[in-house]
């Protein structure tokens, strides 16, 4: 496939100065998100309303951290490094510390969507 020809660029008007385009959309160094973040989403995408829920993050058997969901439907675990490096468990509960949902969150992620 050919290359696309394009007209140079000048500056402000009345410049002559032709300004060099940069090729390419710039890429992230580094995950947008530093530490592991979980929405908890219905099947439309749309979050819950899930205030006073809280979620427990499980590395194999062992506790992680817990943390309580914001009224949007996320939750933020503030001793994960993203990207995540090994699978973890979470672990959904309501107010009244009945479990909702429990989901595996594979290795290599920034985010996780619990759907349902």
């Amino acid at each position: 496939m050919a290359n696309r020809v394009r007209p140079p660029f000048y500056g402000a008007k009345g410049k002559k100065k032709v300004i060099k385009r940069t090729t390419g959309a710039t890429q992230p160094l580094g995950p947008y998100l530093n530490r592991l973040t979980v929405l908890w989403v219905d099947g439309n995408g749309v979050p819950f309303n899930t205030t006073g829920f809280n979620a427990a993050l499980y590395q194999g058997s062992t506790l992680v951290q817990t943390a309580f969901f914001d009224r949007f439907g996320v939750v933020f675990f503030s001793r994960v490094e993203t990207l995540t490096r090994v699978p973890y468990t979470v672990q959904l509960y309501d107010n009244s510390g009945v479990v909702f949902r429990t989901r595996t969150i594979p290795a290599g992620v920034e985010a996780f969507a619990v759907i349902g």
